[in-house]
């Protein structure tokens, strides 16, 4: 039978219990109550280890099987009432709201989710106010992917709330989407009514989609080849001057660029060429004191005011 990561997890919640109470319990007797196979039991029990009471990794379930018996080594240590240190009680919060909005989740689950977590905000404090300012967003193949998919299917235009990170900013655009594919991340390819132009867009920076009843009639256009990866600069790209220092150089490995000349004391000086310069600016304020950017110079100073402004920020 088909099961999803929410079935596993409530699974593996009961089975902790179910575990715990029955010390030595048999394979085969435990597979049965469940309603899994052997192999599931074990695959479920093969994570089981990785899981415990502290997100720095101490007091983890020691669960093992012999293939026969399963035994759990410390169930008394892990029973002990939970102390959660500031940065725990956040991670925790985050992770919970996070999971709370993800499609397929049972309606009762959820609001048992909601529960406990708003009983968890009361009792960390200070704490549930630093999570309440961060978020995580899933890609899920039950929403965006889902749309995108038969959006493509149907040859149906697409609407588009999207985050760019290069701008720092949500733009709302429609786009006639192309093709999907994945490297490293989930990506649509579509032809953007915004700009006119072949955009590609990460599918877990879409913040709202809509199906439209529009055709989709992108442009003829010859397809990339992504066999060496999403960025490829073309020659008539914008060129952009990076230096680094020592701390900086795994820019040279991870970024396409022209040139990388040694500088004294360790550094490099990286010519790069990219179709939109202001994307860099977040690799500038991610180096900090390990690099900048040298040209052009509108960059440049684009780079060191959002450094300014960040100081400012973080100081008040």
């Amino acid at each position: 039978m088909a099961t999803n990561a929410i079935d596993q997890t409530r699974r593996m919640l009961s089975l902790v219990t179910y575990l715990r109470e029955r010390p030595g319990a048999r394979v085969s007797d435990v597979a049965r109550a469940f309603g899994i196979s052997e192999d599931e039991l074990i695959a479920d029990l093969d994570v089981l280890p990785m899981c415990g009471t502290s997100f720095r990794g101490g007091d983890l379930l020691d669960i093992d099987t012999d293939g026969d018996r399963i035994w759990w080594h410390n169930p008394d240590d892990v029973a002990e009432p939970l102390r959660l240190a500031a940065d725990e009680a956040t991670a925790l919060l985050v992770a919970a709201r996070a999971v709370a909005t993800l499609p397929g989740l049972r309606e009762g689950d959820r609001q048992a989710l909601l529960r406990a977590t708003a009983k968890l905000e009361a009792a960390a404090g200070e704490a549930a106010g630093a999570s309440s300012r961060l978020a995580v967003t899933f890609e899920s193949e039950g929403g965006v992917f889902a749309d995108v998919d038969r959006a493509i299917a149907e040859r149906r235009r697409l609407w588009l709330k999207y985050y760019s990170p290069a701008r720092d900013e949500l733009t709302e655009r429609e786009v006639d989407p192309i093709r999907l594919f994945t490297i490293g991340h989930t990506y649509v390819e579509a032809w953007c009514r915004l700009s006119e132009a072949r955009r590609t867009f990460r599918l877990d920076r879409v913040a709202e989609i809509k199906l439209l009843d529009a055709p989709s009639d992108p442009p003829p256009i010859e397809l990339r080849d992504l066999s060496e990866g999403l960025v490829q600069p073309a020659a008539e790209d914008p060129e952009v001057v990076i230096e680094v220092g020592p701390g900086g150089r795994w820019v040279a490995e991870y970024y396409p660029h022209d040139t990388a000349e040694e500088l004294p004391e360790g550094g490099l000086r990286i010519t790069l060429r990219t179709p939109d310069p202001a994307s860099l600016r977040r690799l500038a304020l991610r180096l900090g004191r390990d690099g900048r950017i040298v040209a052009p110079q509108e960059l440049a100073d684009s780079a060191r005011d959002a450094a300014a402004r960040a100081l400012a920020a973080y100081g008040g």
